[in-house]
């Protein structure tokens, strides 16, 4: 049991300024249905002497009453639902507060049912932590896979492995090392920081608040003991200030105050802000609140601030710090929770509502559905209810955003139904859209050719298709579709050459050598490659292209039966052994960042068409395999 705290008796006010002062970490519980969610929380009430006594007179008259004893029934703490109650389920989010000498806490109480999963992410989204129960004679199951990808989906860092009912186990340290062992292969490419075990009895209390004599062998701390220590760190973006402008206020000819909710940072009186979108920059006067100004405030605080300049601002603006941005794009790439009965329609009008204002919008397409239960992706042209999948979404106005991954506040947002009013969906921004995903303009339209596919095949006497050479810096990409060009020149084809070197020169001489542009610089190349096999030619392109994800988006570009995929697969030794240009060296000292084999990975083809080693293959060689695989192929004739 806690002792509780003398404050309460000798100083009250100190102990209220003391628990303001405390951390605050906000959990989640989740799991399957039945696993003991609720009688969890409620041991975690119960034995930190947390529950008021006339609280607890109810729960003693409502559990004699559903179970026929004097037992307290744990879990009617947080059903407060009567439908959970008659049911013994959780169906809406409980939330509940308790504090510690240490720490104050804000418990979300989730449903275990897979039709209520948009009620758990509803939890989740503001969660530092998720304590996931595991039944201890069901093991991992469906539901503690999905729960644990949906809580690392929207950014729940640290986990906690709650095995429970070990007392129907009869608290066998065997199967609670089975089920660890289960889970953490599962767990493995989940994105999380920290992930603790804790084998419990949520009904006898083992190991909630104090530690089980009947499981001498597991020497790891309570799960009070966990909540307490664990450090939950503060994303650097949040030290960000962001002030989402909901109201201007006018009190008088003097006073024009930008009212709002800080979602992040701090900020000063005399501090230089910024108005975003119009970039227009001025000194913050005052920092007004309902019980007067202060010199600072922090997030969570409801302020107006008064500025130096009269500037043009209105609701849906955002207040930054002067030399700090957001993105601002007409179009998005998020992640969204379909929430509504009636399946998601393709390009219908919606509204997007954030932080940052409202917006006409419509879903463009749907990249991928998320399988919570693998991880795996898989093409879909319709969302369901509780289905969760990578959008594009575009809007009639510019958006202000920031990534979910960086800015929970700044990255999330609602969609809502234009007629009924509905909310329909839930989304977590990952960025503005890649090209790669880009519609093109309404008004434009594809100007057919009058020569048809079959007629250039003819005069050409070959079949289009687009070689990528891929490789890291030195294995001889440039050389060998060089020496390649010409056999085939020779041999009569009609080819064109796009040499990574050459493309950087002219249409990619805007981008640097990032991830992102490195997979931009494909992008453009596969457009000018696709462009060139519908005349009937055959492109060969050089590029180092080190990203997975992006060969496999140019194959689709360009079309899996036009793609001729060869990795020149040569050991790094020999590559930075051609090096006469230093770039390796220049890497080595860092004055190259992402230098793919030294400062970034080169994402070696899993499925090329061809794999070559150029280090004991002369270049005559190469081609002559190539060659020999485009005939194989059918696109060049003996």
């Amino acid at each position: 049991m806690f002792e509780s705290d003398p404050l309460i008796e000798s100083d009250i006010d100190a102990y209220l300024d003391q628990r303001v002062r405390k951390d605050l970490v906000r959990f989640i519980t989740c799991g399957s249905v039945d696993d003991g969610k609720s009688t969890l929380i409620g041991r975690l009430l119960h034995d930190s002497q947390l529950i008021a006594d006339d609280h607890l007179e109810t729960l003693k008259t409502d559990s004699q009453r559903r179970t026929g004893t004097d037992d307290i029934d744990l879990s009617l703490v947080t059903d407060g639902l009567k439908a959970e109650r008659e049911q013994g389920i959780t169906i809406d989010v409980a939330y509940q507060y308790f504090s510690t000498r240490h720490r104050n806490f804000i418990i979300a109480d989730t449903p275990g049912h897979e039709q209520y999963t948009r009620n758990m992410a509803t939890g989740a989204s503001t969660a530092d932590l998720a304590v996931i129960l595991i039944d201890a004679r069901k093991g991992v199951v469906q539901q503690t896979r999905r729960h644990s990808y949906l809580a690392a989906l929207l950014g729940v860092k640290h986990i906690v492995i709650a095995v429970n009912k070990m007392d129907l186990v009869d608290y066998s340290e065997q199967r609670y090392l089975e089920i660890v062992a289960e889970y953490t292969e599962y767990s493995a490419n989940l994105n999380i920081e920290s992930l603790e075990y804790i084998p419990l009895s949520a009904l006898h209390g083992d190991n909630v608040v104090e530690s089980s004599e009947v499981m001498p062998w597991f020497v790891g701390p309570t799960l009070i003991d966990y909540l307490n220590a664990v450090e939950v760190a503060v994303p650097i973006s949040t030290n960000e200030f962001r002030l989402p402008v909901q109201l201007v206020l006018r009190s008088g000819a003097d006073f024009r105050g930008y009212a709002g909710s800080i979602t992040s940072g701090q900020i000063h009186r005399g501090d230089r802000v910024t108005v975003l979108p119009s970039g227009v920059s001025s000194t913050v006067q005052r920092i007004v609140t309902f019980d007067g100004d202060l010199d600072m405030a922090s997030a969570g605080d409801a302020i107006a601030v008064t500025l130096g300049d009269e500037i043009d601002m209105s609701r849906g603006d955002l207040l930054v710090k002067e030399g700090e941005n957001v993105e601002l794009d007409t179009s998005i790439a998020a992640t969204i929770i379909w929430m509504a009965d009636k399946p998601l329609d393709l390009g219908e009008q919606l509204i997007l509502q954030s932080h940052n204002g409202t917006a006409n919008v419509r879903v463009d397409t749907v990249r991928y559905l998320l399988d919570v239960n693998t991880g795996q992706k898989a093409k879909a042209t319709a969302l369901q209810l509780n289905e969760i999948a990578e959008c594009s979404i575009s809007a009639d106005r510019k958006l202000l955003f920031e990534s979910y991954e960086s800015n929970r506040a700044g990255g999330s947002f609602i969609l809502i139904n234009r007629i009924s009013n509905s909310t329909v969906a839930a989304g977590m921004i990952a960025g503005p859209l890649s090209p790669w995903d880009q519609a093109p303009k309404d008004s434009l339209e594809v100007q057919d050719s009058e020569i048809g596919a079959l007629e250039r095949q003819l005069r050409y006497r070959q079949r289009p298709c687009t070689v990528l050479l891929t490789g890291l810096t030195g294995a001889g990409k440039s050389s060998i579709a060089t020496a390649l060009e010409r056999c085939l020149f020779d041999r009569g084809n009609s080819t064109v050459r796009l040499d990574g070197e050459n493309v950087r020169l002219g249409i990619s001489k805007d981008l640097g050598f990032t991830a992102v542009d490195r997979s931009e610089n494909l992008r453009r190349v596969a457009e000018i490659a696709h462009l060139m096999n519908s005349q009937g030619l055959i492109a060969i392109a050089a590029l180092l292209a080190p990203q997975a994800e992006a060969r496999a988006r140019a194959r689709q570009l360009v079309g899996a039966d036009q793609w001729v995929e060869v990795f020149l697969d040569t050991p790094l030794s020999v590559c930075r052994s051609r090096d006469t240009t230093g770039l390796y060296e220049a890497a080595d000292r860092g004055d190259i960042e992402e230098f793919p084999g030294v400062s970034a990975t080169y994402e070696a083809p899993e499925d090329a068409d061809l794999r070559l080693d150029t280090s004991d293959m002369t270049v005559d060689r190469c081609v002559e395999v190539i060659v020999t695989l485009l005939k194989e192929k059918g696109f060049i004739h003996e």
